[in-house]
């Protein structure tokens, strides 16, 4: 539930704290007071986009801050997605002149399709204009889906249609106009590589024999000169000098054993310069002096630099390039086997979505009978005593498939005895469309697990009788849960268990909401408002105060 909504410079509204309480809270005041204000901010706090508009005028930035207390769902959800624990969150908005914002819950800075998604979870909010959406019948679908007790039918379609549709895309591309075209210039493409040894080896080996052929003096006259300083006629040379200091140690050995360490090691040094000497006149022995080589290396990697250049990669790249190519031409090659083993997926994919569709038509239909039944009762008591509204879920499993399974789902009312069900889109009476929308909110709230409902001037085109028993309703969804309803019906007014009024005032510079509670007899002076218009008299207050009382004898 949503215990505390706090606004800073937002709208007309300078700094507003609301604490809030189960039960119905009502919300009322003047045309143009800013009672939408609040459920604006809550909308903000809870993830709708934002641009500087909103902040209020000569203000750096608006802040909206809501703490709520966490149902279960909302618990695993923000356990598995954030890795957040604990009873409650706080949810802080920030908007700032340049239209960007900042979000944040509980300290943790977010995203704005994180609070979205974490809003289904917390409140559900219908506006005044809920009726205008219900006339779609993907908005009618969805009412259903939304009250599935489980979900993974849905997401299962949802799954096997996009398997369905990328299965069906490479299909069309193995079987496609420009298959002809595209297998002879693999053909070519394919000749031209082969004509190289393109392998990740033999490129490697390639570079290595052009960096030695380059270096190849350097490399000559380095290796001579290491020989010669190991190895050398004159006797100027490392085995000399090691061979005689092994010599000078080995005549006075026997006069201290400690010299056999060093002497062990002068002759370990010995045999590997000895060895090291072998390698070196090994490596010049073998080393390729053929000047016209190193032109011929240049020449070939010059033209695989010109094949990578013509194909548009690197020349690094051609390895893989041209392996690429060789399994695409041999795919086109035996498109034949692939298009069968192609189709074969699809068909099992076909039959997994046929009867998933079947099983989620199946779940439509149980959820439309029951929630019809539920809607028809909830008119009969909004002043449609013969109304009746049939949800109907037809199936066509001729059609292709699609992300929301096979179903049409429409709704179905009527009015008056002996007149056959009709879509909504053609019920004539904006009256009657309202009562119809009203009474499918209050019923889909009562099904659904959120905590918190805010109804923002859905009593708009009823009055009278009607009024007083939409407000009853209201009252009872209270019972078990938040309920929030912005209102000009006294008769709505005073089912609730808790009353705020909404007021603007103004002077030559800036203008201000207030927020107030009202106790009894400032409610009283309230419903006389609404009842009464300019002329508030004895007798309007004293009605006032009977329908106050009536509706709260305790």
């Amino acid at each position: 539930m949503l215990h505390s909504l706090q606004i800073k410079n937002f709208a007309i509204v300078e700094h507003l704290t609301l604490q809030f309480s189960l039960g119905l809270t009502v919300i009322t005041g003047e045309t143009g007071a800013g009672k939408s204000i609040l459920m604006d901010a809550l909308s903000l706090v809870l993830g709708e986009r934002a641009d500087s508009t909103i902040i209020r005028e000569g203000c750096e930035t608006a802040h909206i801050a809501a703490k709520f207390t966490l149902p279960a769902a909302a618990k695993t959800w923000l356990d598995q997605h954030l890795n957040l624990t604990g009873p409650e969150c706080e949810i802080r908005r920030i908007i700032y002149q340049t239209g960007r914002s900042k979000a944040y819950l509980n300290d943790h800075p977010v995203s704005l399709q994180i609070l979205r998604q974490l809003s289904d979870y917390l409140i559900d909010i219908h506006g005044q204009h809920a009726h205008q959406s219900l006339l779609k019948h993907d908005f009618q679908r969805q009412l259903l889906d939304d009250l599935a007790p489980d979900h993974t039918l849905l997401s299962h379609i949802q799954h096997l249609y996009q398997e369905w549709k990328t299965l069906r895309q490479h299909l069309q591309e193995l079987g496609g106009q420009d298959r002809d075209a595209r297998l002879a210039l693999l053909n070519y493409q394919v000749q031209e590589l082969a004509e190289f040894e393109l392998t990740a080896e033999a490129i490697h080996t390639l570079e290595t024999e052009h960096r030695q052929l380059a270096n190849l003096q350097k490399l000559l006259d380095n290796s001579q000169q290491a020989l010669q300083k190991l190895d050398a006629e004159e006797g100027n040379a490392a085995l000399t000098y090691l061979t005689q200091a092994q010599h000078h140690l080995q005549t006075i050995q026997a006069h201290d054993d400690r010299l056999t360490a060093p002497l062990q090691l002068l002759e370990n040094a010995l045999i590997q310069t000895q060895e090291a000497v072998g390698e070196l006149q090994d490596y010049l022995q073998k080393l390729d002096r053929d000047p016209q080589r190193l032109d011929q290396v240049e020449r070939k990697i010059a033209a695989l630099q010109d094949l990578a250049r013509k194909h548009k990669v690197r020349f690094t790249e051609l390895p893989d390039y041209f392996n690429r190519l060789c399994q695409e031409l041999q795919k086109l090659q035996n498109y034949e086997e692939h298009i069968r083993q192609t189709q074969q997926k699809i068909d099992q994919v076909l039959q997994n979505y046929r009867d998933t569709a079947e099983t989620l038509h199946q779940q439509r239909i149980n959820i439309a009978q029951h929630l019809g039944k539920h809607i028809t009762a909830s008119m009969q008591q909004l002043g449609m005593p013969k109304g009746h509204l049939l949800i109907a879920v037809t199936t066509d499993p001729d059609a292709l498939p699609s992300p929301t399974g096979w179903d049409e789902v429409e709704f179905l009312v009527s009015t008056n005895p002996g007149q056959a069900p009709k879509p909504l889109h053609k019920i004539a009476s904006g009256g009657e469309l309202s009562r119809i929308s009203l009474a499918i909110q209050v019923i889909a709230s009562q099904q659904s697990g959120v905590p918190t409902l805010v109804f923002d001037e859905v009593d708009v085109g009823i009055g009278g009788s009607t009024a007083e028993i939409v407000g009853q309703l209201l009252k009872q969804l209270g019972q078990q849960r938040q309920v929030f309803c912005i209102t000009h019906l006294p008769q709505v007014a005073c089912q609730g268990h808790h009353h705020l009024q909404v007021t603007k005032t103004a002077d030559q510079h800036t203008t201000h909401t207030h927020v107030k509670i009202l106790q009894f007899d400032q409610r009283v002076e309230e419903l006389a408002r609404m009842l009464g218009g300019l002329e508030i008299t004895t007798q309007t207050i004293a009605y006032a105060q009977d329908i106050l009382q009536r509706c709260h004898p305790d």
